[in-house]
């Protein structure tokens, strides 16, 4: 079970470029549990409703367009046990190393969708060629290559470009739970120049509906074989009761979710969470 969100890791190492079939990692650094001030806000990131969503989770008008406002809400946000491993892939439920055992991690599918707006005064348009990372824990709760024990395994991360409709799509698990936190993913969108410097960089997390989790945690496998979890959105401080951050899930407990969000990045801010 992973140490709580609030603590840090000191160490950092740098991570050389490696190619592994049609997945590649670039040159990135270990910048393990990392977080910015509670209470802190975006900066670079604004979660947003741009144009809305309708029932798949699609936004409303069709997956791209300007739309004329954007609903903007003030979050707080963390960013820990990040690792900048530089892993272009869509489905990120297998470590690449082989270290992880078992290997596919286990869990209910999950297929994520992120809808990324370029916001400025309160219109979005879509943000295409946009650098978006997640790093959900497994169904037991654990990060890979931040502790010991999932140290050098890569399991649960990976990147996306947005396409020209500023959409990035993801195939990975429901998450589960650790002491203290309510289930949530984190996310980070950035913006490189040509000599791969960060431009605009944002960092997040969306949560998902309680009562969801609730009947995932009961009935299905790995899930209902751990402890009930001790938090839930209304005790977490960082989900901070902003409805804004949590995800528009469409499925069931036999095949898996769809989950989608818009997320709204005021270009040319810097904040690394």
């Amino acid at each position: 079970m992973p140490l709580h969100d609030r603590k840090r890791n000191a160490n950092a190492r740098s991570i050389g470029p490696r190619q592994n079939g049609a997945m590649s990692r670039g040159r990135g650094t270990r910048r393990g549990f990392l977080k910015s001030g509670l209470g802190a806000g975006f900066g670079a990131f604004v979660l947003s409703r741009c144009g809305g969503m309708d029932a798949q989770g699609a936004l409303s008008g069709g997956d791209g367009g300007t739309t004329n406002s954007c609903v903007l809400d003030p979050t707080r946000t963390q960013g820990p046990y990040w690792v900048d491993e530089r892993l272009n892939r869509s489905d990120v439920r297998s470590d690449t190393n082989g270290k992880a055992s078992p290997n596919p991690r286990p869990g209910l599918p999950l297929t994520l969708r992120f809808a990324v707006q370029a916001w400025s005064a309160g219109a979005c348009t879509p943000l295409q060629g946009a650098q978006v990372d997640i790093w959900p824990c497994d169904a037991g709760g654990m990060y890979s290559d931040v502790q010991g024990s999932t140290a050098g395994q890569d399991f649960l991360r990976g990147y996306q470009v947005t396409d020209a409709e500023g959409i990035a799509r993801f195939t990975t698990i429901y998450p589960g739970w650790y002491s203290g936190r309510t289930v949530h993913i984190h996310v980070k969108a950035r913006i490189f120049d040509a000599s791969n410097n960060a431009t605009t960089e944002a960092t997040t997390q969306v949560f998902f509906d309680d009562k969801i989790t609730d009947s995932v945690f009961a009935n299905v496998s790995p899930y209902n074989a751990r402890p009930n979890r001790d938090t839930r959105n209304t005790a977490d401080d960082i989900y901070g009761n902003q409805t804004v951050l949590l995800l528009t899930l469409q499925g069931d407990n036999a095949s898996g979710y769809a989950a989608s969000i818009s997320l709204g990045v005021n270009v040319g801010q810097v904040n690394s969470g």
